[in-house]
């Protein structure tokens, strides 16, 4: 990896080791596609239906997310899965791999909310094993560890450099953390676009 390119990926785990206390400013997670761009304002369609203005600044940090498979997926990895327990067993909704600059970045086990009940694990890849459904990971992490389904179907993406000419009318989005300006609009220095692929948090 090149030293520009780890640079921008140590920058986004500084940003996303900083959105924890962001969360108690009441930060706002925004997911849906950019419908129009209005100078520095970008509108954006919520997967709800609903309609937000973002301004975002001239250096906003542009992340791509790709497509990749369960086989980038190795012991050592570093991932973040989004997951969910209906029978008591965690199982993935997306996964995220992380390039190895980022590792560290948000570790641990807490509540998401991508859905109701769904959870967010961090960690790193400590087993895999595969299954007729797919493939099971035991995820480590400071506190612990779980033990997290990933099925043949799952969305899994992983981050490259992204650049701001990407942020145009139909280009999937997903910011972590806004924050709400006293005129309503939302700003973020950071915005992770779907190159190829929705970005599935």
């Amino acid at each position: 990896m090149t030293r520009p390119v780890f640079g921008i990926f140590a920058t986004i785990a500084l940003i996303v080791a900083l959105a924890a206390p962001a969360a108690a400013q009441e930060s706002v997670r925004v997911r849906g596609a950019i419908e129009r761009v209005e100078g520095d304002l970008y509108v954006i369609k919520t997967r709800a239906g609903a309609e937000v203005k973002v301004k975002l600044p001239d250096n906003v940090m542009v992340v791509a997310l790709t497509k990749a498979s369960l086989a980038d997926i190795k012991q050592g990895s570093y991932v973040g899965v989004a997951g969910t327990q209906p029978d008591g067993s965690q199982k993935a909704l997306e996964v995220h791999i992380f390039p190895e600059a980022m590792r560290g970045t948000g570790d641990g086990h807490r509540g998401w909310d991508l859905q109701p009940s769904s959870t967010m694990t961090n960690g790193a890849v400590e087993q895999t094993a595969a299954s007729s459904d797919g493939q099971t990971l035991t995820l480590k992490y400071k506190d612990g560890e779980k033990k997290i389904l990933v099925g043949t179907d799952t969305p899994i993406v992983t981050y490259a450099p992204g650049d701001k000419s990407e942020l145009k009318a139909g280009a999937p989005i997903f910011i972590s953390a806004a924050t709400k300006l006293p005129d309503g609009t939302l700003t973020t220095p950071r915005v992770n676009v779907g190159r190829g692929v929705a970005p599935p948090m």
